[in-house]
Parts: C-alpha cells; structure tokens; sequence
C-alpha cells in the first residue's frame, strides 16, 4: 500500500508518501479501506516530536487518528463488522491506503452521511462533546466555551445546547462573525478585556484555548462551578479553590461518536471542512493547518 512514512522526526518535509507493508487484521480487529483521514494538531505534534514522551513514533512509521472508509477484511472473534460496512474511527496509523483498527473503536457511519465528511468527525466532535460533558452543566445553567469557532469549540456548543443550557461562545474579535454561526445564545470576544469583565457569573467553562485566555476567565466562575479544558489548568487555578478544574482526554465512545455523527448529517452541527486534499500532499496539509487553516483538512486516499 501507499502511506505516509516518517523517518525521523522534524516540520512537514519529513512526511515521505511511499510503499508501506500492507496491514493485516489480526483477533478481534478490522482491516479498513481508507476512503480519508483527517488532519489533527496531534497529528503534527507528534510528527515533531512533541509528543514523543508519551505518544512516540516507533521509525518508520505512520501517524494519524481519524479516518473513514470501508471494511474489507474482518479477523477472527469479530462480530460487529462484515467486509463492505461504511466505518470511522479514531484509531493509529490512518494516514495510509489501509489500516487495521480494532473492533472495539470502530463505528458505522450513520446512513445519509458522506464517507469523505465522516473522516472530519471522530476526534473533534468526540472530544468536543466529552469536554462539555466534564462540565457537567445541566438545563439552565449558563456555559462559556472558550474557543467556540473551532470544531471541538463547535461540538461543545451543540452538546451545550442539547443539554439546555444557556451558552456563551467565546472567541477572538476576528472571529466574531463566524462565531454566530455556531448555535450558541451569546458571543463575547476573549481579547476584550471589557467584554470579559461584563460577562455574568458561569456555572462551567469548557476549554479548548488554554493560555491566559483561560485565566482571565477563572474569577467568573460560581464557587462550585467547574472549568473542564482539553490543554490543562490554567497557571492561576490554584487561587480559585472553590472551581473544581477537570482535564478531558479524549477517549473514544461509540455512542457519542455515533450521536455526534447523526448531528452533522441532519445539519444540527456544522463542522467546516476547508480542503480536501490527495494522500500523497499530506506535507502541505499539515503546513497549512500548522499555519492557522480554518475548517478541517481531509486527505483523500
């Protein structure tokens, strides 16, 4: 099969479109006709080495996480998936022709869903719903998600919203116009400093930003209130006793991945794709998303 190989660690150049041994689906795993995967910022940190302490590249070898396409070979003790199921995943090694996933963290894609759009959606749309859920914010209680114009900020919106809660998106001023059209109640913009100190008291925030962003917004939240983040707490937390502060990893839930999925095809959420490009130009997809590309890029297999 064709792959993306990488040799050593380094920026974009070290992605090296190539022959790969071809996977072959062992117990209770799935061999997957790759139709796209989809480009992550732990697909490029890891490509960098910044990951490899905890999330190493064993060399050569592949990265990626999401990806969609078809089943078209099964190993034994499988039960779920035939050959010819429409799947997506989080997953290891996905930008390739083929890969092998586990039975485990597979799902169907939902009918009425493109196989190319599916490939957008495991990481995002799973880690922007568990986010949300860290917060544990309940109908009529008021949530700020702190990047909401990107696509975990966007799937922590639309979980808000399903929850009932009242949700503010918080987004730089350049952002403002898109913002609105993410579904939440209010928008406010992070880098204005007024803006902020006009916001009304939170029950949660989820955080997909990190930095000082996040500090200015610790004294907002209720005593009791939680601030969940995807980036870590925030270097202030420590005089907020009263906020429990949560990190969220994502992990993959097929009813989650399924549910989100199910949104997106019945266009209650919206997550922008901006390019679509062929396997072999996954260097120039990564600089551009390393360069701040709006939307998700998908490399099409």
């Amino acid at each position: 099969m064709k792959a993306i190989v990488v040799h050593q660690y380094g920026g974009p150049e070290v992605l090296n479109y190539e022959d790969y041994p071809d996977p072959v689906a062992g117990e209770g795993e799935v061999l997957v006709r790759v139709a796209a995967a989809s480009v992550n910022p732990i697909d490029y940190k890891r490509r960098a080495g910044l990951t490899k302490d905890f999330y190493p590249i064993q060399f050569p070898g592949l990265i990626g996480v999401d990806l969609a396409g078809t089943v078209v070979n099964v190993g034994p003790e499988v039960k779920d998936f035939t050959i010819g199921d429409r799947v997506f995943a989080m997953a290891d090694n996905t930008y390739a022709e083929l890969c092998v996933v586990s039975a485990a963290v597979l799902a169907k894609i939902p009918d009425g869903l493109d196989v190319i759009q599916a490939a957008a959606l495991p990481l995002v749309t799973t880690t922007g719903n568990q986010l949300l859920s860290a917060t544990d914010v309940q109908a009529s209680q008021t949530v700020l998600v702190l990047g909401a114009a990107g696509n975990v900020g966007r799937s922590a919106v639309f979980t808000a919203k399903n929850r009932g809660a009242t949700v503010i998106a918080g987004v730089l001023k350049k952002q403002m116009d898109e913002a609105k059209t993410v579904g939440a109640d209010q928008v406010v913009a992070t880098d204005d400093v007024r803006a902020i100190a006009s916001l009304p008291p939170l029950d949660a925030v989820a955080d997909t930003v990190g930095r000082s962003t996040a500090e200015g917004l610790m004294a907002k939240i209720k005593p009791g209130g939680v601030f969940a983040s995807v980036i870590g707490a925030p270097q202030n937390a420590a005089a907020y006793p009263a906020v429990k502060v949560v990190f969220v990893f994502s992990k993959f839930d097929r009813k989650t991945l399924e549910f989100m999925a199910e949104a997106v095809r019945d266009g209650k959420l919206v997550i922008p794709i901006s390019e679509q490009l062929p396997l072999r130009e996954a260097a120039e997809a990564q600089a551009a998303a390393e360069n701040g590309a709006t939307g998700k890029i998908l490399l099409v297999a």
